[in-house]
């Protein structure tokens, strides 16, 4: 398994605009052309609903918002997204309320992701809250066991922002389940010590357990032109 984040990496301004992202990074308010990662990697978009997790995944790897499936890109990789499961299962399951089936989208989603790090060798983008630590075990000890390296970038947005997010899309997370998603991400940036730039990272009796964290902002992100993944 991969070492627990210990190390605060911020970037200077000075640093290159292609970025090999290594324990924590933050990249909020930075100017960033390209993230690259090894050919194996696990790369988890993590964000609160309405974050741009799905924009994200859709504008690096050309994943749409209306597949139904895992889009395996030009480049080998395979994207996961939880929209595409939720798409597929709407054929069967639309006529009910979306409340009611959607922990069994949460169920194939994450089957979906421990079969693809199973059975798969090359790169994997995945679309997650991250606010559950629950799925942030599951994920690690699932890449942990295909010997790959787990990446992840941390979408950080202003709870209004994300918000925005969600009533754009159409997909409006109920008040109670997304004030919950926030409180639990706080925890999460605190314990990495995103909040307060004058004290390290808080230790955490289950800190992330990945090769590095990437925390980025929208403007950011929406300035990143590229990511790739080394040649296997």
């Amino acid at each position: 398994m991969t070492p627990p984040l210990d190390s605060s990496s911020p970037v200077p301004a000075s640093a290159p605009r292609i970025i090999t992202p290594i324990a924590l990074v933050d990249l909020r308010a930075g100017e960033v052309e390209e993230l690259r990662y090894p050919s194996t990697t696990v790369l988890v978009f993590a964000g609160v609903p309405g974050a741009g997790k799905s924009t994200a995944l859709h504008r690096f790897f050309g994943a749409g918002p209306d597949a139904e499936h895992p889009v395996r890109t030009a480049s080998g990789a395979l994207v996961l997204d939880s929209n595409h499961t939720r798409n597929r299962l709407r054929h069967r399951l639309g006529w009910a309320p979306y409340s009611l089936w959607r922990p069994l989208v949460h169920l194939a989603h994450y089957r979906a992701i421990r079969d693809a790090l199973r059975e798969g060798d090359g790169p994997v983008a995945i679309h997650d809250c991250a606010t559950f630590r629950w799925s942030r075990r599951l994920i690690t000890r699932w890449a942990a066991r295909s010997h790959r390296e787990l990446h992840m970038v941390l979408i950080d947005v202003p709870a209004e922002q994300a918000r925005s997010g969600q009533i754009s899309r159409g997909r409006r997370v109920n008040s109670i389940a997304f004030t919950a998603h926030c409180r639990r991400w706080e925890t999460m940036m605190d314990s990495l010590g995103a909040r307060d730039a004058t004290h390290a990272p808080n230790p955490d009796p289950h800190p992330l357990s990945s090769t590095s964290v990437v925390i980025i902002d929208r403007p950011t992100l929406h300035a990143v032109s590229r990511i790739a993944f080394d040649a296997a």
